[in-house]
């Protein structure tokens, strides 16, 4: 049972909150229909984080009626993905937001503290690969969890990569990003005593093919212990390494 469903119950225990209202938030309409937009207002009850919004393809206007309903409702934190600068400082205007240039990331509200079991480490194999590793990065903190970033240590140099073990040893969960060959993860997967996400990033010349000749490399890593991810999709590993980094917290 995840953290908010068990305070509400304490709650209830110790007489903060009435059975009559506790019954009223569970049974509340799960999602609010906007015509343009259902938002799910339960998905913190059920998976203990709260829905994110998409940004690229929506209008500012979409954005602004998402983010405020999300308030009304109680969400005292939300991460807005892949939005750009333009659009972040329009927001600004309205909430209590800070925007992540590189990751391209707005979040309205303050960072938590980190509550998770142990550290997520995010590695890059060279330096173009370091706007996706950024989004997994602020990511991954904006769910509470201490992050460390380990930036160009690719399998072309591999004494980089090499001179970081204490960080690699020690990590809980490790996201391994890296365009070209996408040798990186396989690396890592070799060295590491817990879960590597890899993710695949469309840096490269011509014959990556947009990220695709990563993506197969990383799906036929022959090291144990390494899922993979979509192309780019720096937000899918930050939040998969933040849920498992706080599995020993349920």
């Amino acid at each position: 049972m995840n953290n908010e469903v068990c305070s509400l119950l304490e709650n209830v225990r110790n007489g903060t909150v009435s059975v009559d209202d506790a019954l009223l938030k569970l049974k509340k309409e799960p999602f609010e229909d906007l015509d343009f937009a259902k938002i799910d207002y339960h998905r913190t009850v059920r998976q203990g984080m709260p829905e994110v919004i998409y940004g690229a393809g929506k209008t500012l206007k979409q954005i602004v009626l998402i983010a405020d309903n999300m308030l009304k409702n109680g969400e005292n934190r939300i991460l807005i993905t892949r939005i750009d600068k333009k659009n972040a400082d329009e927001l600004s205007q309205s909430f209590n937001l800070n925007y992540y240039d590189e990751a391209r990331i707005a979040i309205i509200g303050d960072m938590p503290e980190p509550d998770g079991i142990g550290k997520i480490v995010v590695l890059t194999a060279g330096t173009s690969d370091i706007p996706v590793a950024q989004e997994a990065a602020v990511t991954a903190e904006a769910f509470g969890n201490e992050v460390v970033r380990l930036f160009d240590v690719g399998v072309a140099g591999l004494h980089r990569l090499l001179s970081f073990l204490d960080d690699i040893m020690s990590a809980t969960v490790i996201i391994a990003i890296a365009g070209m060959e996408g040798a990186l993860a396989s690396v890592v997967g070799g060295l590491a005593d817990c879960p590597v996400i890899a993710v695949p990033t469309s840096v490269g010349y011509g014959s990556s093919f947009g990220g695709f000749a990563a993506l197969l490399s990383m799906l036929n890593s022959c090291a144990s212990g390494v899922s993979v991810v979509n192309i780019d999709n720096g937000f899918g590993a930050g939040y998969l390494a933040g849920m498992i980094n706080h599995i020993g917290k349920k």
